[in-house]
């Protein structure tokens, strides 16, 4: 809990957070980085990616439907981010791989 009176704790509460940040992301980056360093990780991911729509539009007539379309294509889109950042020479990889 935060004292508003106690910056001391307030900026140690602080650090504290943002170091569990940082081993958060370090953590899901070398998820991502091990889940693509294999044939059968990456054919996963490529599923992920088609099942998403992250490459098609989200488009349709009832509105519902395509909000929940575009809610699948933003959870593409995220992974797709995470692919790119972490390990973009495996994500061209992939792409040649699912041509064959």
């Amino acid at each position: 809990m935060i004292d508003p009176l106690n910056t001391e704790a307030n900026d140690e509460l602080r650090k504290a957070r943002a170091s569990m940040d940082s081993l958060a992301k370090h953590k899901d980056a070398e998820d991502i980085k091990w889940l693509m360093s294999s044939k059968r990780g990456r054919r996963i991911v490529n599923g992920l990616l088609q099942n998403a729509g992250v490459f098609r539009l989200s488009f349709h007539t009832n509105a519902l439907q395509m909000s929940f379309n575009e809610g699948n294509r933003n959870t593409g889109l995220m992974l797709l981010a995470a692919i790119t950042e972490q390990c973009p020479e495996r994500y061209a990889e992939m792409i040649e791989e699912a041509k064959q």
